[in-house]
């Protein structure tokens, strides 16, 4: 094959705003253009954002995406007629629809790809949306014979081999592939078994971006033909790069070196937050701080992704907020640069006690009392929230939502979860790794017991196994599917799975009510994980 010049879009566009991607696109062409790029691949779905969920369900739906095609096509050919560009869009043909890409060049369309093999597992259900296509998509372009790929058909053996028999000389994949832990090398082995199948060099371009509890981490490379990645694109942010492959080989560029699990796991929540944020137009965020480290990460992660200038940390202290929790979170604000501000609650607490002391008559103090004072101060950050626009962001992690230590309408109280899929372990992790880079976190707070501090004495310990071992629990449960009986037998304490897994299945209708929140994990408390409240199954021990 020819020389040929590809260049990678890895854009974050905005879903079902398309006049904003249109736009994105054409800018990516201008610099491809300039980069002198032959061809420019851009992500699944780029033109209308991934996933549009059941806006794929509307027809009108369509019509917008075929006229934003128009639009872009006329305007490709403005930045340069002979530069070919792959569109990932949706598309309606005879009441099917379609996951498709189309290439365009001079203003035509020179082929449409339809996706074949279809999703439908984890956060994908694109079987309830698209028909699979069955035609096998290869274009010349430069004098080369491009394959055309979508995603999923890259993961699965079929599609590639197809290209290279109808003679594809290169595979062009568009993605979006969400980001969990792990998943790039994930995606690099995978791609490596196709092009060993094939000895076809793939270009493989991904989606970055936050939408709703998905962050796309970009990360896009070139694989030679031997299975090599030549060159890489950054993770978690925006880049339109172009790079020389010539036949199987691919010239050696910028290999980006992998990240570690905190430094992902972090930049990715960043991102969520970001994105989460500005795309829905809130003016900022509310953090309502204990002193505790779930709170301060939180934090952190609002500042890196907003700005301090944008977020506000409010204290609403209660009797039981120890001394050290007030003077660590003057130390954390004053290191952030945050608004901050306290608000005891002990008075609101006094009222409600009174109102409350005929009814309870008789009865002992229980974690009714500890839950008023939550609710307390979800009343008060909504209604900060209300008044000045800004979003609440809550504060609790994956290990307090699978076991239900929370409280509806109180800690679980805001509208978006940052640390949701964050376990309690990793939440230390990353607060250290967070204070490697500027250290804001007061050592104390990550050290700490931790502590609700809602009564006296109070340490999360009291109510739940170690979390090490907790978190072992639910992810063994949960991800890895493992019945009680196998945890019990791999030498996880008995009277902890019985106790973890009873709580988790109970605390089902409270997750239903929680705000979404950013997945980090291959498989989190959202779209992915659909258990039913009410049910009767009998876990095996």
């Amino acid at each position: 094959m020819p020389v040929l010049n590809v260049a990678i879009a890895q854009i974050n566009s905005r879903l079902a705003d398309f006049q904003a991607n249109v736009e994105t696109i054409v800018s990516a062409a201008t610099l491809a253009s300039e980069q002198k790029a032959d061809v420019l691949l851009t992500p699944e779905l780029s033109l209308c954002g991934y996933p549009p969920e059941d806006l794929l369900l509307r027809p009108d739906f369509y019509r917008a995406s075929a006229e934003a095609l128009k639009v872009l096509a006329a305007r490709l050919t403005e930045v340069s007629p002979a530069l070919a560009v792959v569109v990932g869009h949706p598309e309606m043909v005879g009441g099917r629809r379609y996951n498709a890409a189309s290439v365009l060049q001079g203003g035509r369309c020179l082929g449409t790809y339809y996706k074949q093999c279809l999703p439908n597992t984890e956060v994908f259900d694109e079987v309830r949306y698209f028909t699979p296509g069955n035609q096998t998509c290869v274009i010349q372009v430069a004098g080369t014979q491009c394959g055309i790929a979508i995603c999923e058909d890259i993961w699965r053996p079929g599609v590639a081999e197809s290209s290279a028999n109808a003679g594809a000389e290169i595979l062009l994949v568009l993605n979006a592939s969400p980001f969990h832990g792990n998943k790039l090398a994930d995606r690099e082995t995978c791609i490596r078994n196709r092009v060993l199948a094939t000895g076809l060099p793939v270009v493989y371009a991904n989606s970055v971006g936050g939408q709703d509890e998905l962050v796309f981490d970009g990360g896009s490379f070139i694989m030679d033909g031997s299975g090599v990645v030549r060159q890489q694109m950054p993770q978690f942010l925006s880049a339109t790069q172009t790079f020389t492959v010539d036949g199987p080989a691919v010239a050696q560029g910028p290999n980006r070196p992998l990240l570690s699990v905190e430094a992902e796991v972090y930049a990715a929540l960043v991102l969520g937050v970001r994105d989460y944020i500005e795309k829905n137009g809130f003016p900022g965020a509310i953090i309502g701080l204990s002193g505790g480290i779930d709170s301060a990460l939180t934090l952190c992660i609002a500042v890196d992704a907003l700005g301090a200038n944008k977020v506000r940390a409010v204290m609403l202290q209660s009797p039981y907020t120890a001394q050290m929790s007030l003077d660590d979170s003057r130390a954390l604000v004053a290191a952030l640069g945050v608004r901050y501000d306290e608000i005891p609650i002990a008075a609101a607490m006094d009222i409600y006690e009174n109102l409350l002391a005929p009814q309870f008559a008789g009865l002992p103090a229980d974690t009714t009392e500890e839950n008023l004072q939550a609710r307390i101060r979800g009343t008060l950050l909504m209604a900060l929230s209300n008044k000045t626009g800004a979003l609440v962001l809550t504060t609790g992690n994956k290990s307090e939502m699978a076991v239900g230590y929370a409280t509806l309408y109180g800690d679980m109280a805001g509208g978006f979860a940052v640390i949701k899929d964050v376990y309690k372990t990793l939440v230390w992790k990353l607060s250290w790794y967070r204070n490697s880079i500027s250290p804001v976190i007061p050592e104390n707070i990550i050290t700490r017991p931790p502590s609700a501090e809602l009564r006296p004495d109070q340490t999360d310990q009291d109510s739940l196994p170690p979390y090490e071992v907790l978190d072992d629990i639910v992810q063994r449960y949960m991800e890895a599917e493992q019945s009680p009986k196998e945890m019990i037998a791999a030498g996880l304490p008995e009277d902890a799975v019985r106790k973890v897994v009873r709580l988790l299945r109970i605390a089902e209708y409270k997750r239903r009510q929680a705000p979404p929140g950013i997945r980090v994990t291959k498989r989190a408390f959202g779209k992915d994980w659909r258990y039913p409240i009410t049910n009767r199954y009998q876990d095996e021990f």
